[in-house]
Parts: C-alpha cells; sequence; structure tokens
C-alpha cells in the first residue's frame, strides 16, 4: 500500500508534462523562442523551489561540494539537454515523430539502472515497457501521414530521450547521497536556467515575459504547471521506487498530451490513438500487479 502513493505520484507528474505542449505553443505565439522558453520555465520552477526550501527547511539548501557533479547532471545533462533537444525536434519533424523518440527514455532508464542500482531485468519490467513503448507510437500516430522523419530531427529527439533518462539516473544517486527530492529539484532546475542563461542570454525571454501581465501570468502558470509541480511528484515519486518503473508509468504523458490537442486545438482522434491510451495504461497496470506465489500444501 505504501508503494501507491510513489505511483500516484509518478503518473500525476506525467499527466501535467503532458500540458507542456499547450504552454510551448502559446508562448510561442506571445513571441518566445525555445530558448526564451527554457529560461523562463526553469527558472520560475527555482524560484518556487528555493522560496519553498527557504520557508521551510533552510538547511536543505547545503550541499557538498563533491556532491555538485549530482546536480550538474539532473541540470545540464538532463533538463537543459532534454528541454533544448525536445523542443527542436518539434520544429524539425512532426510532433508525433518527436515524442515517439522521446520515449525511448525508459529504454535507457532500465539499461543504465541495471547497471548502476542493480534492478533486476524482470519479465513484468520487459513486458511493461513494451506495452508503454508501443502504447506511446499509437498515441502520437506511428505510421500515419503527419508522421516524419529527419536526420537531424532523429539525433534531436533520441536526445531528448537520453536527457529524459538521465535525471531518473542522476536523480536517484543524489537522493541516495541523503539529499531530499525538494533539494535535487531545486538545483536541478537552477542549474538547467543558469546554463540557458550562459548559452544564451536573459534578453529576450525577460523582455517578451514583461510586456504584459497576460505574458507574465502565462509564464508563471508554464512554470507552475510543467516544470515545477511534474518534478515535485516525479522526484518524491523516484524516492520509493526503480528508476526504470517511474520512468515507464510516466509514458502517461502523451497520452495527456493528446487529450489536451483534442480540447484545445480540435485534434482529431482515432481508434490507434485509443488503442494507444490502452496500452499505456496497461503497462501502468501491469508494473502495479503483484504477483501471487503459490505456496504448496505439505501433506
Amino acid at each position: 500500500m505504501s508503494k501507491n502513493k510513489y505511483s500516484a505520484c509518478v503518473i500525476l507528474a506525467g499527466c501535467l508534462w503532458g500540458f507542456m505542449g499547450l504552454f510551448r505553443r502559446y508562448l510561442g505565439a506571445a513571441g518566445m523562442s525555445t530558448a526564451g522558453v527554457i529560461i523562463v520555465r526553469s527558472g520560475i520552477c527555482a524560484l518556487l523551489f528555493g522560496v519553498g526550501l527557504l520557508i521551510k527547511n533552510p538547511a536543505a539548501l547545503k550541499v557538498k561540494l563533491k556532491d555538485i557533479w549530482c546536480f550538474f547532471g539532473t541540470g545540464i545533462l538532463s533538463l537543459l539537454l532534454l528541454s533544448y533537444c525536445y523542443f527542436n525536434a518539434m520544429t524539425l519533424m512532426s510532433l508525433s515523430a518527436a515524442a515517439i523518440l522521446m520515449y525511448t527514455a525508459p529504454c535507457f532508464v532500465i539499461i543504465i539502472s541495471t547497471f548502476v542500482f542493480k534492478e533486476k531485468l524482470t519479465a513484468k519490467k520487459i513486458t511493461a515497457l513494451l506495452l508503454a513503448f508501443g502504447g506511446c507510437c499509437f498515441v502520437c500516430g506511428l505510421g500515419s501521414s503527419d508522421t516524419h522523419m529527419t536526420t537531424a530531427g532523429i539525433l534531436y529527439g533520441l536526445g531528448s530521450g537520453i536527457g529524459y533518462s538521465l535525471y531518473s539516473i542522476f536523480g536517484k544517486l543524489a537522493m541516495n547521497r541523503g539529499y531530499s527530492s525538494n533539494t535535487v529539484n531545486f538545483y536541478t532546475t537552477l542549474f538547467a536556467c543558469l546554463g540557458a542563461v550562459i548559452i544564451w542570454g536573459p534578453g529576450e525571454p525577460v523582455r517578451v515575459m514583461f510586456a504584459s501581465w497576460q505574458n507574465a501570468l502565462l509564464c508563471v502558470a508554464a512554470g507552475l504547471v510543467t516544470c515545477y509541480l511534474p518534478y515535485l511528484f516525479y522526484t518524491y515519486g523516484l524516492s520509493g521506487l526503480e528508476a526504470g518503473k517511474a520512468a515507464i508509468m510516466a509514458s502517461v504523458e502523451p497520452v495527456v498530451a493528446m487529450l489536451v490537442g483534442m480540447v484545445f486545438f480540435n485534434e482529431s482522434v482515432t481508434l490507434l490513438n485509443g488503442a494507444g491510451v490502452v496500452l499505456v495504461l496497461g503497462s501502468i497496470v501491469v508494473l502495479n500487479t503483484k504477483v501471487h506465489k503459490k505456496t504448496s500444501l505439505q501433506a
């Protein structure tokens, strides 16, 4: 029963990440580039986590210098890499193809976790992985005329999948060193924001954000809904689950993204999309179903 709360948090995180495309489109319409969205989204998130820690537990802001590499991993190698590659993949190929490639992440997580955390590669985990990835392909419309691939798009898409997977690895390593989930979240988003500012500069996102109160509200909402809350839930869930299982359960994201497209952008849904939803939900059921061993009766 105790595992259920961790599973629920990971699933909820995946649902919230499913709204990323909604905010990306609205911020793009307001004149903000990919780099600007990364800076605003991670910056607002870092501010929220930082203020929360200052109020509730200032001591949690202290980290050992020898452990900085963990947060460099979650912030630069994961969040920044994921955001940059995923947003660029969406500009070079269809959203469906970009989403499919990003959801190679659970494959990377399971493989790396087998060696780093000695997590067992069970038949149940492999079954759930295949169901989740197959479901993502169906939800994203693999095989439809709208799905097209380019070499650069494939590289960016695989890069986003690798970036996505590295958060589960480095985040788990940081928590194994005694850091709280909120400490990990704060330094993850802070490193991502600072890295993006150093690379692209803060001028454009600041200008667009403060151009109107509507833009400012949209930026805050993007940081809160697609970064602060999902990372809050996912990292907490990761503290009580295997990294591989958590990555698979977060695969509800494309399902929610599909529903967002239906409601906000009048995107059509096919029977294949519906089958994908069933497969993704099926993978979650498989991971959370306990196998009861039969006990032999002695005469």
